[in-house]
């Protein structure tokens, strides 16, 4: 994967994880809140039932608190009580039953065929021994009690709470009962609408991470476009100014050529001419010989214009010899062509530079005492090889009037500079170059070889 990939990836990385972890605190406490909503909508469902079943069994004792009153245990009494009784209901679920302290049956309004059992131990799906229970409730003056019954309307067992209350003279518990569906159905009805919120809250938040990675994406394509365009014109740039580097070396290698070491060459044979013509002719023996001579000496200067040619192009001394040999050399022969005192310290460098990173520095002190020359006006000139613990350090100092760096490393004329910074920047090294009235100070530092030791 790229770096520019991989910087994308690490921008949409955190922001999925960060929706992620907001999806996860959205549903969990929603749940919480459906919960809490569900469970109030039911308390207020069970009170609003609570209130209306004891209404009910109090409405049901006004009935016959006549009867209860005046019977006193009159067998007939009893009978006509329970008759009334039969005869309430609130609807077709809604009916009251009658049984007696040791769970007989004596009434029920919708279950005839249990009147007169004896259901102390029956039980409901979940175990609960219901008339037990009921009975309980009564006693103890709470009244309430939630259990699982058939209900007459659909024939299936369904949740009911039921209201009972003892008529102790009698040795009765009263009740009735409210099937609880509608419960049960305003609960669901309230999660389903908990569900259905979350589900548009991440429907909400998908399209928002939706647009947000999207959005991320295409940041970072368009980025990487404008990267390209830019790495592109860079690369044109470059290419333009090797080419340009390119032909100006080639035309001055062509103005050495000619305006050097040819017209010595033909200069030589000329004089090779002349003197083949006085030997031949037998004449001015002596002349003849002493333009061959001269031709000799010509021919010398020749040799000479080529190797100080080939030596501008690239030192045989870095082959053979190394770097700080290659250095001294050049130093010597600055100093004598340009009249400039050059000081050298090499101080015993014993380094293994990066494959290319020796050319790169004699080329750096190259072009360095090449603008020296043309521009610094300076009197002296300072070179300093040496190894340094991870890198080697180049230092060029010269006393002349300085410059603006800046100013001129945007100019044109700032081509050489450009070329000693890319040259070091190529190797992973540094570059710092001051300049001032007196003093200009270039510094360079290439890192070793890797593994390799001073």
């Amino acid at each position: 994967m790229q770096l520019k990939h991989k910087i994308v990836a690490l921008g949409i990385l955190p922001l999925v994880l960060a929706i992620a972890v907001i999806c996860a605190l959205v549903i969990s406490l929603n749940r919480q809140l459906g919960d809490q909503q569900a469970q109030l909508i039911e308390d207020s469902i069970l009170a609003s039932k609570r209130a209306e079943l004891k209404n009910y069994v109090e409405m049901a004792q006004s009935l016959i608190a006549p009867l209860y009153d005046d019977g006193h245990g009159d067998a007939r009494a009893q009978q006509q009580v329970l008759e009334e009784l039969r005869k309430l209901s609130f609807g077709i679920n809604g009916y009251f039953f009658v049984y007696d302290h040791e769970g007989r049956s004596l009434m029920h309004a919708r279950q005839s065929d249990l009147v007169g059992q004896y259901l102390w131990d029956m039980k409901d799906p979940h175990g609960l021994p219901v008339i037990q229970a009921l009975l309980k409730s009564a006693q103890s003056g709470e009244g309430f009690q939630r259990y699982a019954w058939n209900k007459p309307s659909s024939g299936q067992v369904t949740d009911k709470l039921a209201y009972v209350v003892m008529l102790d003279r009698w040795g009765w518990m009263l009740g009735t009962g409210i099937y609880l569906e509608d419960v049960e159905r305003a609960t669901q009805q309230a999660r389903a609408e908990v569900a259905m919120g979350i589900r548009k809250t991440m429907m909400a938040i998908a399209v928002v991470a939706l647009v947000a990675v999207l959005f991320v994406f295409a940041t970072g394509m368009t980025l990487n476009v404008s990267e390209h365009r830019l790495a592109d014109k860079k690369l044109q740039r470059l290419t333009q100014r090797i080419v340009s580097l390119q032909e100006e070396e080639r035309s001055r290698v062509s103005r050495e050529l000619h305006d050097g070491v040819s017209q010595v060459l033909v200069s030589i044979k000329f004089q090779f001419e002349l003197a083949s013509h006085l030997l031949e002719s037998g004449q001015a023996r002596d002349k003849g010989l002493n333009t061959l001579k001269d031709a000799t000496e010509r021919l010398g200067d020749a040799i000479g214009e080529v190797r100080s040619l080939s030596h501008d192009l690239r030192s045989s001394l870095l082959d053979t010899l190394g770097l700080p040999a290659a250095i001294g050399q050049l130093a010597a022969e600055f100093e004598q062509r340009s009249g400039l005192t050059v000081t050298y310290n090499e101080n015993e460098f014993d380094c293994q530079l990066v494959d290319g990173a020796a050319v790169s520095l004699f080329r750096i002190v190259q072009e360095g005492l090449t603008n020296i020359e043309r521009h610094a006006q300076a009197k002296h000139v300072s070179i300093t090889l040496r190894g340094c613990d991870e890198s080697v350090r180049l230092t060029l100092v010269d006393d002349g009037i300085g410059f603006n760096v800046a100013q001129v490393e945007r100019r044109q004329a700032g081509i050489g500079l450009r070329n000693i910074r890319e040259r070091v920047e190529h190797y992973g090294g540094r570059f710092d170059l001051i300049s001032m009235p007196g003093r200009s100070e270039l510094d360079v530092r290439l890192p070793m070889k890797p593994g390799a030791k001073r």
